[in-house]
């Protein structure tokens, strides 16, 4: 019997040894890098900032937005993020965003300073918490909304040359917004806790901010002023703002009286079935758990672990291993989850057994997201991940069409796309918002999530990594052909002047085009440039005339085509160019050869690119080549457009 029993020691000992000798099912699984995931995933909030930009900014494509948000209120309401792939700023979900942020960093602040990563995300806590504090001037008054959705929706183009005008709207005493308040005052306090050893002083501004606007919230509850963003960001009710925000507040004060004041607006939720998951409209299960971590009660640690029983056991999962909650951001409400199965099984009030449970769903969904199944979802990160985001700066169509160009000039680096069907079928199509639109509460979930495997697991971030492009298209640059007739003493021209920018795009209303002749002809037979004659033809805003002399030379002259204060910018088909015709004559019978002027050289019958036709920017030269030959870069050929397919579940 003793020798049996030895046996089965020894046995025991082989197989253990075994198990820390062979690589486990989960670590050989591992083959994603989540440091670079992580680092990726901060970085999208850069892309979806608005307002004035900051040098610390790591892109050449996204450039000051929104300046004058706020100007029809007087106020200075610029900054905060973009929502999705739109430009209103709707102040609910970019709440939400910021708290998930920020609770983050209150749970794996190693792994962020590890990573190098603390002060991107610090970055990003700021620039979202520091526009809420100028949304709020007044104690009872908070400014929920910038932008019209309807007018927002019908651009598609660049922040950086929005022309639509972008109301700021008010909620105070008499037009109540609890939900929006409380979530704003949840994110204020959720910073406070978070940057309190980093930035004492702003943590104390944003703690100050929070109790008021909590204040305000739960004295009115009513969302009755709520208006500006029904149908987008509808709000199903504000008892979970105000649970959430008071156990924010609780955490950051030590106050009992915010402690009583969840505990009043969370236990009935805690009581139910939850079997959905912490998102922008329902923050009960951030709330519930976080009661959970500070009372230790039973009411909350079941509740929660009922919610993430339901989600490892009993939710739908795709054929390839998605837990699938609903078809609009799939994703999101997955990695999300992923978090707080993290976050919980990190406690002392979960049992061993469950924790390991809540961590390998953790890590099957965050593997799910970064490409376990052959396809990334967070765009610029791993193997066939999305080419086509529905997000107007990505793409940066200079036409106001989602089909033009038909490639995305820019890389949305860590964005998480709404994700895939029930079947995992996926469309990377742009206009398809419902699986391929990005958000900034699509990545919220996802950020914690990413910081805790990267604890678990590794793999580490791109050193200095920064989304530097270069250009794939001309952005400023004239095409001309020949004009309708040609004679023996006068030339016709027909030209547009394009900017398609887009590193950064831009509004130009100081543009000057230079079309250059030759008279070295009249010169010889004894006349000069007097003689010479310019007529407009036809002109979109540009304002034709000389000729004028070129600098020091004798033979050169060129007819101006300034557009000075006319608006051209990369915001739609006629916006985005301007026409201008023109002849050049002299009388009849003296001499004309347009064949030695500089800018003639390159014009036919066919519409083209003329690069000897300059083109400046008030003073600086931004196409084309002079007669002397200072030369612009060569003209840049578009891309071949990359060709995507949808893919479809394997049977």
């Amino acid at each position: 019997m003793k020798r049996f029993s030895a046996l089965i020691v020894i046995i025991s000992l082989v197989f253990q040894l075994t198990l820390l000798i062979l690589p486990s099912k989960t670590s050989a699984a591992t083959s994603f890098n989540y440091g670079e995931a992580l680092q990726k995933s901060i970085m999208f909030y850069e892309f979806q900032m608005s307002g004035k930009l900051p040098s610390w900014v790591r892109n050449n494509w996204r450039s000051d937005s929104g300046l004058a948000d706020g100007a029809d209120v007087g106020l200075d309401l610029t900054g905060g993020w973009h929502d999705a792939g739109d430009h209103v700023k709707f102040n609910l979900p970019m709440s939400y965003s910021a708290s998930m942020l920020s609770w983050a960093l209150v749970e794996y602040k190693n792994a962020f300073v590890k990573s190098n990563q603390l002060e991107h995300i610090v970055n990003q806590i700021e620039w979202a918490n520091d526009y809420f504090v100028k949304c709020h001037p007044q104690k009872y008054v908070y400014y929920y909304q910038v932008g019209d959705p309807i007018e927002d929706h019908n651009f598609w183009g660049p922040a950086e040359v929005m022309q639509m005008k972008r109301p700021a709207y008010k909620s105070d005493l008499s037009n109540p917004a609890s939900a929006v308040a409380a979530e704003t005052a949840a994110s204020l306090a959720a910073a406070s806790v978070a940057l309190k050893d980093i930035k004492p002083e702003k943590a104390a501004v944003y703690l100050q901010h929070a109790k008021d606007l909590f204040e305000f919230a739960d004295m009115t509850r009513s969302d009755a002023g709520y208006t500006a963003a029904t149908g987008f960001y509808t709000s199903g009710g504000f008892k979970d703002d105000l649970g959430w925000a008071a156990v924010w507040l609780y955490i950051a004060t030590g106050d009992n009286s915010y402690l009583q004041k969840a505990k009043e607006h969370i236990d009935g939720y805690a009581a139910g079935t939850n079997t959905w998951m912490q998102c922008w409209d329902d923050v009960r299960y951030g709330a519930i758990l976080l009661l959970g971590k500070i009372t230790g009660d039973r009411l909350y640690c079941d509740s929660i672990e009922r919610t993430l029983d339901y989600w490892t056991d009993k939710i739908t999962y795709t054929p390839k291993g998605l837990a699938w909650l609903t078809g609009w951001g799939s994703l999101r409400y997955s990695t999300t989850a992923a978090f707080l199965a993290l976050v919980y099984s990190d406690t002392n009030l979960c049992s061993k057994e469950k924790s390991v449970k809540y961590k390998d769903f953790a890590k099957k969904q965050i593997d799910y997201a970064l490409g376990s199944t052959g396809r990334s979802f967070l765009v610029g990160y791993g193997e066939n991940y999305p080419q086509h985001p529905h997000h107007r700066n990505a793409h940066s169509s200079w036409a106001n069409s989602m089909r033009i160009p038909e490639y995305h000039r820019h890389i949305l680096y860590g964005a998480l796309v709404g994700g895939p069907g029930a079947d995992d079928s996926y469309n990377d199509d742009i206009t398809d918002y419902v699986q391929n639109e990005v958000a900034c509460d699509y990545n919220a979930g996802i950020v914690g999530a990413l910081a805790r495997l990267y604890e678990l697991y590794g793999g580490e971030p791109i050193p200095n990594f920064k989304a530097i492009e270069t250009p794939t298209n001309d952005e400023i640059y004239v095409e001309s052909k020949l004009g309708n007739s040609q004679g023996a003493n006068y030339s016709e021209v027909i030209c547009y002047l394009y900017n398609r920018t887009g590193w950064p795009p831009r509004v130009t209303d100081k543009l000057k085009a230079y079309y250059f002749i030759d008279i070295s002809e009249l010169l010889a037979a004894g006349y000069n440039a007097d003689v010479v004659k310019v007529d407009t033809y036809y002109s979109e805003g540009g304002k034709i005339s000389g000729p004028y002399k070129w600098k020091n030379s004798e033979n050169i002259y060129y007819v101006l085509i300034d557009f000075t204060g006319t608006k051209i910018y990369p915001g739609g088909e006629v916006e985005h160019k301007k026409q201008f015709q023109f002849k050049v004559s002299v009388p009849q019978g003296l001499p004309w050869d347009p064949q030695n002027d500089p800018s003639f050289r390159n014009i036919g019958a066919e519409l083209k690119k003329n690069q000897y036709i300059v083109v400046y920017d008030d003073t600086k030269r931004v196409w084309g080549t002079e007669p002397d030959g200072n030369i612009n870069p060569p003209p840049t050929s578009t891309p071949t457009p990359t060709v995507t397919t949808t893919v479809t579940p394997t049977p």
